[in-house]
């Protein structure tokens, strides 16, 4: 990219200052012990924990997670990046009527989150796409209640272009 100088300048991403940005929102509204922000290679990654999100072994949305999808998606909305939704579970076996698997725990948890963020939110649904990962990218050990706590969540995963 030249300046109005002529000069040769770096354009800068729209991934610049967004993990700071998400953080200060996090702990201005106090969800700043359920929300975890990471930068990596992929791009930037907010786990949100299920404490917030889900009652265990559920997908559907709390009533409390609505804030904070709200002011999520008034950062993320503007963006040009592609946003991936993934849902994550612990190691302990579900079996019921609507999640047979902790699959479809997973998978059904990353598109409820979408389908809010879509439809309420008025996200690009062409910029969304969900995966489910089951137990199978934990953030800690499984072999510990605070470790399966951790592990089950989503992920809104911005991806750098």
């Amino acid at each position: 990219m030249i300046n109005s100088a002529g000069v040769g300048s770096k354009e800068i991403s729209p991934l610049h200052n967004l993990k700071s940005d998400i953080e200060s929102v996090t702990r201005r509204y106090g969800y700043d012990k359920v929300i975890e922000v990471e930068e990596n290679e992929r791009g930037v990654t907010i786990h949100i924990l299920e404490d917030i999100i889900f009652k265990s072994g559920s997908a559907d949305l709390n009533v409390s997670s609505l804030e904070i999808l709200d002011r999520l998606a008034s950062i993320l909305k503007v963006l040009p990046n592609d946003i991936r939704i993934e849902g994550h579970s612990d190691n302990v076996p579900i079996n019921t009527a609507a999640y047979p698997s902790n699959w479809h725990l997973s998978v059904s948890r990353a598109l409820n989150t979408a389908y809010y963020l879509i439809t309420q939110e008025k996200l690009s649904a062409d910029k969304i796409s969900i995966v489910g990962y089951s137990e199978f990218k934990p953030l800690a050990s499984n072999g510990t209640e605070e470790g399966r706590k951790l592990n089950r969540r989503v992920d809104l995963v911005i991806i750098k272009k």
